[in-house]
């Protein structure tokens, strides 16, 4: 007979949930684990038992019903399957083995929409569902992720424990993550990069939102590196020593701190830069995609996130391009001499337009609580995206410091500190955007991140024209600007007589 002995259980041993497990094994509590292969299952226990000081503390079961059977109630039980059907599948083969009061909870890259239809369906069981972003890749599942869980506030009580005490810690004061978490020995102190998003899919929303900023943010870095490779003539190793020094000022973050090591990575085949070795064609899992269609279906212009996501659709196109680049002619690239004035100036854009990607990202999400009746806490947001994930970054302390001064904030950008740095810094950006044109040199993230920041500040748009196109080929009508907002007007445009329509 199998006995209750596990603080919680986790399903999916591919490299995400092997992680997560042991840190939960580090940290003290006992876990069960799971895998539809036994094979997977008996492989990551025998790693454990050799290589793991917290080995004794994860129990491997090939029954399904035993394995839930040895977990105390109520059960807490992690998904980390494939998204999907394969989720609903898992979900389905829990169930009869599960009693009232037990929580699943979805660990996975779930669509928001997902989680709301499966928590009110397994409320309806008399069960609870938490859906929980985990962000951070393999050694943030394994020494501290980001976590965003919702779901009702009862379940995440049984959850917040274990969920505080995995999460990577920042500094309280410096908001920077605390290092050194080694296997068997987690940090102690800090401030946990958890805390409850909300009901129904919040917390996965909030999690496709990071991966958007995350999209954008990756695309930008990669604008300023190609700047600097083709206009300045600047080699790899260059650089990643730029990246370096940009990553102790206001631009440091995990990204920036990966991008200067990329850099100064060599091939061990030739020795060369291992960056001019890879194909430019980057993949992508549809967390993007997802971000920038849901922007769309609610009206908010993320422009620059979607942009990030069409450039590499666009890179995708590899043979295309490589034929059109025999065909389509554009403008010879000069080099430019001051690289030290340059380098400043990509700088700049690079820092504005990651103003402007984060105020998108903020911006839908203020959106998305009014169409799915959300309260979110937008610093606490913040708060928690400090450490463990992958947008980690110093700036990530400025947003927190914006909604803390002003909760209802309409748009970072308007808070001082940003506006302050985009005054600042748009001369250069806007520099750096146009020698960017005039060389034929693609910068999507860059050139949409200036072209949103530019509409926002307009008090007047050419919409004016646009509306009247509307009404003179659809009788859309139109608003005027001598009357209160909420009165419609139409035009009978081959006769010229107007008529209200309020």
């Amino acid at each position: 007979m199998t006995s209750t002995v596990a603080d919680i259980g986790l399903i999916g041993l591919a490299v995400m949930g092997q992680n997560l497990a042991l840190n939960i094994a580090d940290h003290g509590y006992t876990i069960a684990v799971f895998n539809r292969n036994p094979d997977r299952m008996r492989q990551f226990i025998a790693h454990c038992a050799q290589h793991e000081p917290s080995s004794e503390r994860v129990i491997g079961f090939e029954s399904l019903a035993d394995f839930v059977k040895a977990i105390k109630r109520p059960r807490k039980i992690v998904l980390l399957v494939k998204a999907g059907e394969a989720t609903d599948a898992t979900i389905d083969a829990l169930l009869p083995y599960l009693e009232r009061g037990d929580i699943i909870i979805d660990g996975g890259n779930a669509l928001w929409t997902d989680t709301i239809r499966r928590e009110k369906r397994l409320s309806e069981l008399g069960f609870a569902f938490i859906g929980s972003g985990v962000s951070g890749g393999e050694t943030g599942a394994r020494f501290g992720p980001s976590l965003m869980p919702s779901g009702t506030l009862e379940a995440w009580k049984q959850l917040e424990p274990i969920w505080r005490d995995i999460a990577c810690k920042v500094d309280p004061v410096t908001g920077k993550p605390i290092e050194g978490a080694v296997p068997g020995k987690p940090v102690q102190g800090g401030v946990p990069c958890t805390a409850y998003i909300g009901t129904n899919g919040a917390g996965h929303y909030v999690k496709m939102v990071h991966n958007g900023i995350e999209y954008i943010d990756m695309q930008l870095i990669c604008e300023a590196y190609w700047l600097m490779k083709n206009l300045l003539g600047m080699n790899a190793e260059e650089m990643g020593d730029v990246f370096a020094l940009w990553n102790e000022a206001e631009l440091s973050s995990f990204l920036i701190e990966i991008t200067a090591d990329i850099l100064r990575q060599k091939d061990p085949e030739t020795g060369a830069p291992i960056v001019d070795s890879i194909l430019d064609t980057a993949g992508q899992k549809g967390t993007g995609q997802w971000t920038a269609a849901n922007a769309l279906a609610l009206g908010i212009p993320a422009n620059a996130i979607a942009e990030a996501v069409f450039a590499r659709s666009l890179s995708a196109l590899k043979e295309e391009r490589v034929a059109a680049s025999q065909v389509l002619q554009g403008p010879p690239i000069r080099l430019e001499s001051d690289r030290a004035k340059w380098i400043q100036a990509i700088r700049d854009a690079l820092y504005c337009s990651k103003i402007c990607a984060y105020a998108q990202g903020f911006q839908l999400m203020a959106e998305a609580q009014k169409e799915y009746d959300w309260t979110l806490d937008f610093g606490s947001i913040a708060q928690i995206w400090r450490g463990g994930c992958i947008i980690r970054a110093r700036f990530l302390q400025k947003i927190t410091d914006a909604y803390a001064r002003d909760p209802g904030l309409k748009n970072l950008m308007l808070d001082d500190y940003f506006r302050d740095a985009l005054h600042k810094g748009q001369q250069n950006w806007r520099e750096v955007v146009a020698l960017a044109a005039r060389n034929g040199i693609p910068v999507p993230a860059f050139g949409s991140a200036l072209a949103y920041f530019d509409g926002y500040r307009s008090a007047r748009l050419p919409a004016n024209l646009l509306q009247a196109q509307r009404d003179y080929f659809g009788a859309h009508t139109y608003e005027r600007v001598d009357r209160p907002r909420g009165q419609f007007f139409h035009l009978d445009w081959s006769g010229d007589r107007r008529q209200s329509m309020t």
